[in-house]
């Protein structure tokens, strides 16, 4: 399996108000291959987002510091002038957080937030971006009607408007999608849902996943390999079911403790679910 993505000695430091600095991220180190979903899995706080920001170049000289090495396809992220950067984003790495809200512009109509994507990063006219966001809308599972199609995210549910972000984060065919709590915001049936459709895509697509959740059962549908997080630091890595059942870190057997095995969510009912 080829190396998509190789994390090495990655710090992250955050400037506080009396100019000193906050270390959020410790000497983490870890690769994604093509294909895989690899889970990072702490408490909040613990430094996961810290990381995909840093990943993203979504951390400004202002907000902290970046040291260590952050190679997507051989190529090192840190060094890339912003242009560069901005071009990788969306097209090579793309990403979806916990609150969809956030990534939507209230005042566009949805498809035309999705065709934006792709028109800032192909050369194509913008009637075929609007067709081929409504492609990409239907392929999220969003009906393929203009009702969706020209509807403001305050007229969606939170399912659909996490479902549009998506979209987002897929237009352009990223190798590599890092999802942040992608389902924290949801209810339990749209959670299922959605987590569903992640799973295939990621199948169909033979996209990378970097998947970020504090949530045992979310990161036992979806993920290939799993790393535990604690105080900045990677405490713990491995399958899934290996850690589940023989977990060394105190950190991690706390996280697992009450958490039902992967095959046991695999047949949970949420036809039961209210």
């Amino acid at each position: 399996m080829r190396t998509l993505l190789a994390v090495k000695n990655l710090s992250v430091s955050y400037r506080c108000a009396d100019a000193s600095q906050q270390r959020a991220v410790e000497d983490v180190s870890f690769d994604i291959g093509t294909g895989e979903v690899l889970g990072l899995m702490g408490e909040s706080g613990c430094g996961k987002t810290s990381i995909a920001l840093a990943v993203l170049g979504l951390l400004s000289k202002d907000q902290g510091q970046v040291s260590g090495s952050i190679e997507f396809l051989g190529r090192e992220l840190p060094t890339m002038d912003k242009n560069a950067l901005r071009a990788i984003r969306g097209t090579g790495i793309s990403a979806v957080f916990q609150e969809p809200g956030m990534a939507l512009n209230p005042v566009m109509r949805v498809r035309d937030q999705v065709a934006e994507v792709i028109h800032a990063h192909r050369d194509l006219k913008w009637q075929q971006c609007r067709a081929d966001a409504e492609v990409v809308l239907a392929r999220v599972g969003l009906p393929n009607s203009q009702r969706i199609f020209s509807a403001y995210p305050h007229q969606l549910s939170g399912g659909q408007q996490q479902r549009v972000a998506l979209a987002q984060a897929l237009a352009c065919e990223p190798a590599l999608l890092i999802a942040d709590e992608p389902t924290a915001s949801l209810d339990a049936r749209s959670q299922y849902e959605l987590l569903a459709l992640l799973r295939e895509l990621q199948r169909e697509l033979r996209i990378s996943v970097l998947l970020i959740s504090h949530s045992a059962e979310v990161q036992a549908r979806l993920a290939d390999r799993l790393m535990v997080m604690a105080q900045g630091r990677i405490v713990e890595q491995g399958r899934f079911e290996e850690l589940y059942r023989n977990p060394a870190h105190t950190c991690t057997r706390a996280m697992l403790r009450n958490s039902p095995p992967a095959d046991a969510i695999e047949d949970f009912d949420f036809e039961m679910v209210t």
